[in-house]
């Protein structure tokens, strides 16, 4: 027995020894594989490190923070000029797919963060800034524009478009085959991007999920973020202070939360809301957190209206009702801002028109003229920046799909853009036939989904949470087309509301008896 007993464990002994070798040679081989990648060759492009990075939590370059990360091979590269990149390539457990992340703002920097989500689903990520870097750190710095061109159209889409490109390049290197499946997702000016890539490089992506896309770019800047800054710094007295945001906000909710048949602080349809600010107005004497000035009336009506050319043509449509108080950057944050001059609108009218546009650092964007210079812009930038062109063909012929969403309660990009695109694409798509038969084809590859109480890509008094990749994954995938995605109000960490989020035009329908708190209580319905 002792014998035998000996003769086990060394036999286990030597088995252990043989799976501890095997594990180190692939330990080995996988390092060695990844630092190869030093060895990559593509026309303008240069990997500058490549090693593994063990699973625990990663700091980002220049950040104090940790993100939780698993084992992966870490890419990261230059594409001629200035493009930065990284592709992170899981070492177990790669589900054969290519996932690239969309940036915020003027870019600038790479998203870290996505990626590391990306890369815990098991796949293949990739992020890049752009082609510049931000030097004052904030979301709007647009000051690498001057006299630099080539930057403006790596921002606008050869940037991420070679990121693309390189990162499928290095996937296939590492594996030793490609990419099954390519998956884009981004929000504001990732959503922008996503649309980009649907126009001009529909070849890149098989499904893009385009989030509160600021498509329209150009005329975005103008028609939203100058105008809205115009609208609250026209002069002292239109300025609103953010502690009078609650009574406008609570005025909306009064006046048209019931509409939809449901009274849940929530306006599914802002559209349908008819309430006037005018009846806010002050009376004699008074200037109080209950109402508005009349210089403050005009501000919101304007701001609502959205920018317009002085013959009354819409440059960009305008905000709409709710929303103004919410959670998580309403108004506060986007429109007026703790204090004049301190909105994220005023920021990013004057660093793009500043830099990006006029090249001139002593530009003043009271001077603007939504004729001359908002020609001047579109014929100098747009072809760079704007996603606006409703010709999908070649991305449909592909088989590729396409998700966009946005929420009602959007306080920098009017959901009204995004519905504006979608009608554009539905009239292209359709031609001479009939609206229900343009619908149905345009739905076979585009789907919008209308997020109400959603603020610009995360907060707001509504559904805050939503999950467009699974549903993109589904259709690409197997072929199953999302005739409704999942949208919870998460407070605290908990999920206190679901609703189904409908394809629109459609949109959920309460049963009248149900929770209204629970999704299944609602269907998708043609609107009234």
């Amino acid at each position: 027995m002792s014998t035998s007993f000996f003769s086990i464990r060394i036999l286990t002994q030597l088995f252990c020894g043989i799976v501890i070798s095997l594990i180190i040679s692939t330990a080995e081989v996988t390092a060695a594989t990844c630092a190869s990648l030093l060895n990559f060759e593509r026309l303008d492009t240069t990997v500058t490190g490549a090693m593994v990075v063990a699973e625990g939590n990663f700091t980002p370059p220049n950040s104090d923070r940790t993100i939780p990360v698993v084992a992966h091979c870490r890419v990261t590269g230059t594409i001629s000029p200035a493009v930065q990149f990284e592709v992170w390539l899981p070492l177990n457990d790669w589900n054969g797919k290519f996932h690239v992340s969309g940036n915020g703002g003027m870019a600038g920097s790479i998203q870290y963060g996505n990626m590391a989500q990306a890369l815990h689903l098991g796949y293949a990520a990739a992020s890049t800034d752009t082609g510049h870097t931000r030097i004052d750190g904030s979301s709007f710095d647009a000051s690498w524009a001057i006299g630099r061109p080539d930057l403006v159209t790596d921002f606008g889409h050869r940037g991420l478009h070679e990121t693309t490109d390189t990162g499928k390049a290095l996937t296939e290197a590492f594996y030793d085959r490609a990419p099954e499946y390519s998956y884009f997702v981004g929000c504001s000016k990732g959503g922008q991007q996503g649309l980009m890539e649907a126009q001009r490089y529909p070849d890149d992506f098989d499904g893009i999920i385009a989030g509160n896309p600021a498509n329209d770019w150009t005329a975005f800047y103008a028609g939203a973020h100058l105008w809205y800054s115009l609208a609250t710094l026209r002069n002292s007295a239109s300025y609103i202070p953010h502690t009078k945001l609650p009574a406008l906000a609570e005025a909306v909710v009064a006046a048209c939360d019931g509409l939809d048949g449901l009274k849940d602080g929530v306006l599914d349809d802002p559209r349908v809301c008819n309430f006037e600010p005018a009846m806010l107005t002050c009376t004699d004497g008074q200037d109080d957190d209950k109402c508005l000035t009349t210089a403050q009336v005009k501000a919101v009506e304007d701001i609502w209206a959205g920018g317009k050319r002085p013959n009354g043509e819409v440059v960009f449509p305008g905000l709409v009702p709710g929303g103004e108080n919410g959670p998580g950057g309403g108004w506060g944050t986007w429109v007026t801002g703790r204090q004049p001059f301190g909105s994220l609108h005023w920021l990013a009218a004057e660093g793009f028109f500043k830099y990006v546009v006029f090249e001139d650092p002593d530009w003043n964007f009271r001077n603007f003229d939504f004729e001359n210079d908002l020609d001047f812009a579109l014929e100098k930038v747009g072809n760079k920046l704007d996603s606006n062109d409703p010709n999908l063909d070649h991305f449909q012929d592909a088989g590729s799909k396409l998700i966009v969403y946005h929420g009602w309660s959007d306080p920098d990009i009017s959901p009204l853009g995004s519905i504006n695109y979608y009608e554009d694409v539905l009239q292209r798509s359709g031609g001479n036939d009939d609206r229900a038969t343009a619908l149905s084809r345009t739905q076979d590859f585009f789907r919008l989904f209308m997020v109400p109480g959603l603020g610009h890509c995360s907060g707001g008094p509504g559904y805050n949470q939503l999950d467009p990749l699974t549903a993109l994954e589904a259709w690409v995938e197997d072929g199953i087309a999302p005739d409704a995605i999942l949208g919870s109000r998460v407070e605290n960490g908990d999920v206190v509301r679901t609703r189904p989020l409908c394809p629109y035009p459609q949109v959920a329908k309460w049963n009248g008896s149900g929770n209204p708190d629970v999704s299944t209580s609602f269907s998708c319905v043609a609107p009234d």
